[in-house]
C-alpha cells in the first residue's frame, strides 16, 4: 500500500466514526477522556511551575535579571506541558484506550463483513502465554528503537536529521498500535505481524501523518481504529 492510501484510509475511517452513532460514541469518550487527562495534568503543571522553577533557580532580586528568570519559567512551563500531554496519552492508552480502540474494531469488522471473525480455541494457560509472547516484543521494539534515536541524536551531529526521523518513526508505530488490532485478535503470531509492518511502511508513515498536526490529531487517534480496519479488512 502506498503513502497516500494511508492518509486516505485514515480520512475514511474519520468520516466513517462520525456517521455511525455507536463508533462516534466511543470516538468521542476517548477523545474526551484524553483531552481532560491532559487538560488535567497541565492544569497542575501550571500552577506549580513556579514552585518548580525556583527548585532549579532562585528568584533573583536583581531587576535587571528578574525578568530573565520569568522567561525561564514560562519557557519551562510550555516544555513541561507538552511533556504532560505526552504522559496523559500514554496513561490514557492504558488505562482505557487500548479497551475502546478494540471494541471499535470489532463493530467496523462487524459492519464490513457481517461477523467478527474469531482465534483458533486455545486453552486459557497457552493463550496467556501465547499473548505474553507476542506483545512483550510488540511494546519493547519501538521503546528501544526511540530511545536508539535519542542517544544518536545526543552523540552525533546529524540531530536535526534524526528529529524528523524519530518524528516519522513515532507515527509509523502509533498507526501500527491500529492496524495490528485485527491480527493481534485472530492470534496472528508477532513476526508475521511485524513482517506486515515492514512490507507496509508507506501506508503506516501516510496513515499516521495526521497524528503530526498539533489538535487535530487527538481527534484522528480517536478513530483511528475504523480507518486501520477498513484497510485491513478490504485489503488483506
Amino acid at each position: 500500500m502506498t503513502f497516500f492510501s494511508g492518509i486516505t484510509y485514515n480520512w475514511r475511517g474519520l468520516g466513517l466514526g462520525l456517521k455511525t452513532p455507536r463508533l462516534l460514541a466511543l470516538g468521542l469518550a476517548r477523545l474526551v477522556l484524553t483531552v481532560a487527562l491532559t487538560v488535567g495534568v497541565a492544569v497542575v503543571v501550571l500552577s506549580h511551575h513556579l514552585e518548580i522553577v525556583e527548585q532549579v533557580w532562585t528568584r533573583p532580586d536583581s531587576a535587571w535579571v528578574v525578568w530573565l528568570w520569568y522567561l525561564v519559567s514560562w519557557g519551562l512551563a510550555l516544555v513541561l506541558v507538552g511533556v504532560s500531554a505526552v504522559v496523559s496519552y500514554l496513561c490514557a492508552q492504558v488505562l482505557f484506550a487500548v479497551f475502546l480502540m478494540d471494541l471499535m474494531s470489532r463493530i467496523t469488522e462487524k459492519m464490513v463483513t457481517g461477523e467478527v471473525a474469531a482465534a483458533e480455541p486455545m486453552p486459557v494457560i497457552r493463550q496467556f502465554v501465547f499473548l505474553v509472547k507476542q506483545e512483550v516484543p510488540r511494546a519493547l521494539i519501538p521503546i528501544l528503537l526511540t530511545l536508539v534515536l535519542m542517544v544518536a541524536g545526543w552523540l552525533t551531529p546529524a540531530g536535526p536529521v534524526i528529529a524528523v526521523l524519530s518524528s516519522a518513526v513515532a507515527v509509523i508505530f502509533l498507526a501500527w498500535d491500529n492496524s495490528d488490532l485485527v491480527p493481534a485478535r485472530r492470534l496472528v503470531p508477532f513476526g508475521d505481524r511485524f513482517a506486515f509492518l515492514l512490507k507496509h511502511l508507506p501506508f503506516h508513515l501516510g496513515f499516521g501523518l495526521w497524528f503530526l498536526i498539533p489538535g487535530i490529531n487527538i481527534l484522528f487517534l480517536s478513530f483511528a481504529p475504523v480507518g486501520a480496519t477498513l484497510f485491513h479488512l478490504e485489503k488483506q
